[in-house]
């Protein structure tokens, strides 16, 4: 289901403070069939920005629309709604499959698996669109795949923004790795007295 911004957005949680931007691990971004490499981390910036297209944008390869777009969270997130904002003369992506929390797909994957959730949609210029997840099977998301098909003309593929509504954890993913290491004692970090100036040397 989509939503349309003909409301007040800050009545209806579309404002910029639910945006997950800022839990988005740019620099693990990844993206297949992507015509520049590296474009694919453009279209991720603030609510406020998307439909600033004067920088560069992903676009598929030309003759073929797929693309298959790999983003990791620095925190687990709960993921309420995606917004795609594609490319005008039907380049937008007219399909998007999702997967949650597996690593590694490629196309050949991404055609057999069942995805969590799809949707058909539309050409979307203005970003007035949000597509709704089903909540309860986006939580506890570590990381994000988007399957695009196909777009709306069939030769092409752009996209000028991808944004996710929703909330992340407070405890973010290395401060979880650094809790479960602490947990197994270094014996450097437990000096006897003998060691620092004390007259015991014995420790129990």
């Amino acid at each position: 289901m989509a939503c349309t911004h003909d409301h007040s957005c800050e009545d209806h949680d579309c404002s910029s403070n639910w945006s997950l931007y800022k839990h988005i691990d740019l620099s693990k971004v990844t993206a297949l069939n992507e015509a520049n490499p590296g474009s694919v981390k453009s279209v991720f910036k603030a609510w406020e920005e998307r439909l600033n297209s004067s920088g560069e944008h992903l676009e598929s390869n030309e003759g073929d629309p797929e693309l298959l777009v790999y983003i990791p969270f620095t925190s687990d997130v709960k993921i309420k709604s995606i917004s795609v904002v594609g490319g005008a003369d039907g380049t937008s992506p007219s399909k998007l499959r999702v997967f949650i929390n597996r690593d590694g797909i490629d196309f050949s994957d991404a055609q057999s698996m069942q995805p969590v959730q799809e949707w058909d949609l539309v050409e979307n210029l203005q970003g007035v669109l949000e597509y709704q997840t089903r909540y309860s099977k986006f939580q506890s998301v570590a990381n994000i795949t988007l399957h695009f098909p196909e777009s709306f003309a069939g030769d092409t593929t752009q996209i000028h923004y991808i944004g996710f509504k929703g909330e992340a954890t407070q405890l973010k993913r290395d401060v979880v790795a650094t809790i479960v290491y602490e947990i197994t004692p270094n014996p450097s970090d437990h000096k006897t007295r003998a060691e620092t100036g004390g007259g015991l040397s014995h420790v129990e």
